[in-house]
């Protein structure tokens, strides 16, 4: 008889403001019970996950399961990097970026069996300033809308959306010097995103071209644009064809640093922190395995 992979579900029981009362119930209807040897465990503070995922990993866990979002993922992902122990997901959050790129289903039950094909793969991560992300790292308009949606009761998609909206009549783009791999530019954008998966969340592709497996990160610049323009902007992030409008430019690159006039937010896969004028961003090749 083979030996069953252990298992641990890490759950965040307040991401993209859904309840998770039953979880367990419904992962055991689900998962093949005979293959997986499952526990089980809430967090209850933020780098909670983190510290669980490390733990699992010392303790011999083959699969960490985030249940939550994008930052759930991060925390977590953050200790598997460079081990043995796989990823899995169960989206439960506001965005589900890097799930939805990975094809990951939103439906709960769908997820829970997709874990019990075992099949992985093996993606890049980037660090900015040390700290991890694996989907997508920013500054400027998305950074600030990230702060802004941390510190908001409301959760989930409509949460963002308040977030952004309460966000997008007032901001002012902001000077940046960039260096990516060696070529220096200098630009005034609305925001700059370091793509590592195509896409935010919610099927919003800023990134079109940006691949998890191919060793290269997107920086994607949105320059200055007038607000009339914002639907077509939004037509252009949902039809995956950002890289075609004329306020968009799209540079791969592996070594990046950006030089901005002030400590400000930076998001990192959607978590915002506080970080200082230089931000050095690197790509880090094949280093974590995801069950999709």
């Amino acid at each position: 008889m083979a030996k069953k992979r252990r298992i641990l579900f890490v759950v965040n029981p307040i991401s993209g403001g859904r309840k998770k009362k039953g979880f367990e119930k419904r992962v055991l209807a689900d998962l093949d019970t005979a293959s997986f040897d499952t526990a089980f465990a809430f967090t209850e503070f933020a780098g909670h996950a983190n510290a669980l995922a490390a733990e699992a990993v010392a303790d011999g866990a083959e699969v960490v399961v985030a249940v939550g979002g994008d930052g759930t993922i991060n925390e977590i992902a953050t200790a598997l990097t460079g081990t043995e122990t796989a990823l899995g997901i169960i989206p439960e959050g506001s965005g589900n970026g890097l799930a939805l790129y990975l094809g990951i289903p939103l439906n709960e039950r769908a997820a829970i069996r997709r874990l019990n094909r075992a099949e992985h793969i093996t993606i890049d991560s980037g660090t900015i300033n040390g700290l991890p992300f694996f989907n997508m790292a920013g500054i400027g308009f998305d950074a600030s809308v990230s702060d802004r949606f941390a510190n908001d009761n409301m959760r989930g998609p409509l949460g963002y959306m308040k977030a952004v909206v309460s966000e997008i009549s007032t901001y002012k783009p902001k000077k940046y010097q960039l260096d990516i791999d060696g070529r220096t530019i200098e630009r005034e954008a609305f925001m700059v995103s370091v793509a590592n998966s195509p896409q935010y969340g919610n099927n919003a592709y800023v990134a079109p071209q940006a691949s998890v497996t191919d060793g290269i990160l997107d920086v994607c610049i949105i320059h200055k644009f007038p607000l009339y323009t914002i639907p077509m902007m939004v037509y252009h992030l949902f039809n995956k064809t950002a890289d075609q409008s004329e306020y968009v430019e799209i540079i791969p690159g592996r070594r990046i640093r950006i030089e901005r006039e002030a400590a400000d937010a930076v998001h990192v896969d959607g978590e915002p922190k506080e970080m200082g004028m230089v931000l050095d961003i690197l790509v880090e090749p094949a280093t974590l395995r995801i069950l999709c």
